[in-house]
């Protein structure tokens, strides 16, 4: 799996594994924003940087005809990629991209571009781990022939999207700490790539990374990024998170009293969780109330470092980010007049229920492009008392009713990284938590 195995405290993890929830007090909110946000200057190399003898990226598979991403029930075929490429494909939007940075690949040709390398100072488009560039890969790669000349199904949401890469982080290189070596990528560095993704132009910032600590700890490792998310929410940037996988990032199962950053400052970003096959979460998905939405993180394939497609490692909430990121852009390009907050709600308020209604790992369920891409009006409020009504276009099949959205049954984002003792609990909770999110974005 590709994956970091970052330090508890200063090291984000690149999220490419969680559990269902589990049962103990509700986590408290985090503290208000305090300081003002990093300067977001174009970085330098780390200090104290240790680099790999050579990189090891996953290896492009040798077989790409069967099990990939056009495949049936994998991730680009359950979100009908093909109908939705007819509505948008993300033209005229800059996602940024914070992560172990993205390699050149033909599939993104010009339209990637560096933003930066808080590693050793170069512009982003190198990476020696393959986590960013798979990430990059199903945010926008473009479809290409195959070796029969036919165009392979695509296995990006947003093909026609420009990506600003970023690296922040990487398992392949350590900096010093204060008990040794950890490996490269904080809090810090992560709120200083924030800023810059913001001044660099991106409307939308995708995260592929989470850590996951006590409260008290979180409330201070944590201050300079909310401060850097309050900044780019502000500024109307759509940021998208990773809600964590057990076992990386020092997240550990449900009931081990952490929260997850950057989810846990809800107000500011869209939290993802992954599913599996059958739309129910992953076995690895870390819940808690600032999970907005999942989607796919299972079964996929995507662009490798040196060329081709690799399925290798393709796994996690790392992965569920770029569908939800995506399809911000698309709703950007479809809905120019809206702002981040409503592109945000449109995504939330046209999400596919989850079978036992909203719950820690899926907050208001999976993402349906096609449903947020054609729902009227134009502004939605992901509310239980108002239906989607979806508009009927020419040539797009919609999923059969079952899988239509439908509304849950209260304000919620999700149940708690703990799990709520009491439905009733849960239920007072959520609703408040939602409601929070009222700036003008």
């Amino acid at each position: 799996m590709i994956r970091a195995c970052a330090a508890a405290l200063a090291a984000l993890a690149l999220t490419g594994s969680a559990a269902a929830a589990g049962t103990g007090p509700q986590p408290p909110l985090p503290p208000q924003v305090r300081g003002d946000p990093p300067a977001g200057a174009p970085p330098g190399p780390a200090a104290g940087l240790r680099s790999p003898q050579r990189c090891t990226p996953p290896p492009a598979d040798d077989d790409t005809s069967s099990g990939g991403s056009g495949g049936s029930g994998t991730g680009a075929a359950r979100l009908q990629l093909t109908e939705v490429h007819r509505l948008a494909t993300g033209r005229g939007q800059l996602i940024a991209v914070i992560d172990t940075g993205v390699y050149p690949h033909r599939s993104l040709g010009d339209r990637l571009r560096g933003g930066g390398d808080y590693l050793t100072g170069a512009d982003g488009r190198e990476d020696c781990d393959g986590h960013g560039t798979a990430v990059a890969g199903l945010l926008a790669a473009a479809a290409e022939p195959g070796p029969d000349g036919r165009v392979d199904p695509p296995i990006s949401i947003a093909p026609g999207a420009q990506l600003l890469a970023i690296r922040q982080s990487s398992p392949s290189f350590t900096v010093p700490g204060p008990d040794g070596d950890r490996p490269a990528g904080d809090t810090d560095t992560l709120a200083e790539a924030i800023v810059l993704a913001v001044r660099e132009g991106a409307g939308i910032v995708n995260i592929s990374e989470a850590v996951c600590l006590a409260p008290d700890r979180a409330a201070v490792a944590g201050a300079s990024l909310h401060a850097a998310l309050r900044y780019a929410a502000e500024a109307r940037v759509v940021v998208v998170a990773a809600a964590g996988n057990v076992g990386t990032g020092s997240c550990g199962k449900p009931g081990s009293h952490q929260v997850s950053l950057p989810g846990w400052y809800d107000d500011e970003l869209i939290t993802v969780g992954a599913v599996g096959p059958d739309d129910t979460p992953a076995p690895f998905t870390v819940p808690g109330p600032w999970v907005d939405v999942a989607a796919p993180g299972t079964g996929l394939r995507s662009l490798a470092v040196g060329g081709g497609t690799t399925t290798t490692g393709v796994e996690g909430t790392s992965f569920a980010v770029p569908w939800v990121a995506g399809l911000a852009a698309l709703v950007r390009e479809r809905f120019p007049e809206l702002t981040a907050q409503q592109v945000t709600d449109r995504i939330l308020a046209t999400a596919r229920r989850p079978a036992g209604g909203q719950d820690d790992a899926l907050g208001y369920g999976v993402i349906d492009p096609i449903a947020a891409l054609t729902a009227v009006p134009a502004v939605l409020v992901p509310r239980p008392e108002v239906e989607t009504r979806i508009a009927d276009l020419p040539g797009i099949v919609r999923p059969p009713a079952a899988s239509d959205p439908i509304w849950p049954g209260d304000l919620a984002v999700a149940g708690t990284l703990l799990a709520a003792s009491v439905a009733a609990a849960v239920l007072l909770r959520r609703g408040p938590r939602r409601v929070r999110r009222s700036r003008v974005r």
